[in-house]
């Protein structure tokens, strides 16, 4: 059972900042004093037009260029032979990217993949790649196109990512496909040996994988846990008998179990 969140992209090199950022938004940072993608996801733009044309850069290389190193293809041969389910809060699709089947991840947070309306009126979600790699194309300015903009087909509002940030966040009938088959995998190996594989997982919402990973470690007494992480590879004296935590880098740690 991996449990996979933002420092396995990270190690993968999908950062936020630094050099990375300044190859992509050097514009923005200059402009309005962004200093990462994070934060500049929450910026209150001027018009729709600069909106989309941050946002479909942001899609573009963190969801339809697949990540420069090779840690997820490294994971998914560590994982070959073994019956596995992945659940990460990542919203990036490195997954499949890589090869990974997508009936045995849930996006618990959603995917830069795909849009939802902003009310939103209805719960369904929608491709986005062809719209996004035209903005991505045509944008001049730090503007997209007017005629781009996307609007919901059903209550012409404006579309939204279908990214978990307030209330308004769409569980579509996906969503819910994914975690039966994450419950179902839990109900199968209730009480068996099961590895809970923790990878980059911070204290950002602990409640989604962490603590249950704690959890469901202490419930099994077959079951071990590894934490693997830059920074903050620990967990609580309840489980310290059956687990491992490795403080360092997820891709160098693949690469020694390989």
């Amino acid at each position: 059972m991996v449990g996979a969140g933002a420092g396995l992209s990270a190690s993968a090199g999908l950062t936020y900042s630094g050099e990375r950022f300044d190859a992509h938004f050097r514009d923005f940072a200059d402009k309005y004093g962004i200093r990462d993608m994070y934060s500049g996801g929450f910026y209150p733009f001027a018009s729709p037009e600069e909106r989309w044309a941050w946002w479909s850069r942001i899609i573009m290389v963190n969801r339809y260029e697949r990540a420069p190193k090779q840690v997820y293809e490294n994971l998914l041969k560590l994982l070959e032979n073994q019956d596995y389910f992945v659940l990460t809060t990542n919203v990036d699709h490195q997954f499949q990217l890589a090869g990974f089947d997508k009936k045995r991840l849930f996006y618990i947070q959603g995917d830069y993949g795909l849009w939802q309306c902003s009310k939103p009126c209805h719960a369904r979600t929608y491709d986005n790649e062809e719209a996004v790699r035209r903005m991505y194309a045509e944008q001049r300015d730090m503007k997209v196109p007017t005629a781009l903009i996307p609007r919901c087909p059903v209550c012409g509002r404006p579309m939204a990512m279908n990214l978990r940030t307030d209330d308004t966040f769409v569980q579509d009938a996906g969503w819910y496909e994914a975690r039966e088959r994450y419950l179902a995998f839990l109900r199968r190996h209730a009480g068996a040996r099961v590895v809970f594989l923790e990878l980059g997982v911070g204290m950002n919402t602990p409640g989604l994988v962490k603590y249950p990973f704690w959890q469901m470690t202490a419930e099994n007494p077959r079951a071990v846990y590894v934490c693997v992480n830059d920074g903050e590879a620990f967990c609580p004296r309840e489980i310290q008998g059956r687990s491992v935590c490795m403080d360092g880098d997820i891709g160098d740690f693949l690469r020694e179990c390989l």
